[in-house]
């Protein structure tokens, strides 16, 4: 396990120090096999989602080609936030093991309490304001999903 967590905590020193992104790496280890590392690219790719979780997951994903790391861990340098955090609950891994913890992050800028919080509220009342849009066709996806006989289900 230290093997695989030393790595995770080396990618997100390398990245800090290489400024490519923030502090923060991880590696996906199935059957004592790493599948997946991934490293906190968002400033350098532009991109809010490109978390050190979430690239892991996407290269281990590619890897076993599935959408689901049956099986597999995740070591990450800290605690993931909110986002990543969904994104391995939809991944299923069988465990994730983490370094920091949130409040270690907090500390050094990256504080997620925030979104804690507005997930708690109702949608109209968050800093950013979510309002639900009716329409008559809005469940036909839906409706379209449950009755197909060729849907792969996760």
């Amino acid at each position: 396990m230290d093997k695989y967590m030393n790595m995770a905590v080396g990618a997100a020193l390398d990245n800090a120090n290489g400024n490519t992104g923030g502090p923060f790496g991880a590696v996906v280890v199935k059957n004592g096999k790493i599948i997946g590392v991934g490293r906190n690219q968002v400033t350098s790719l532009n991109d809010p989602t490109a978390h050190a979780e979430i690239q892991a997951i996407r290269e281990a994903c590619q890897f076993l080609q599935s959408f689901q790391l049956d099986d597999c861990e995740i070591y990450t340098s800290c605690e993931p936030c909110p986002m990543c955090l969904g994104a391995i609950f939809w991944a299923r891994p069988k465990a994730v093991y983490y370094a920091c913890t949130k409040e270690d992050a907090a500390r050094a800028g990256f504080d997620d309490q925030f979104i804690y919080e507005q997930i708690e509220l109702p949608p109209d009342q968050r800093t950013i304001p979510m309002k639900q849009i009716p329409l008559k066709s809005a469940a036909l996806p839906f409706q379209a999903w449950t009755a197909s006989n060729n849907k792969v289900e996760y």
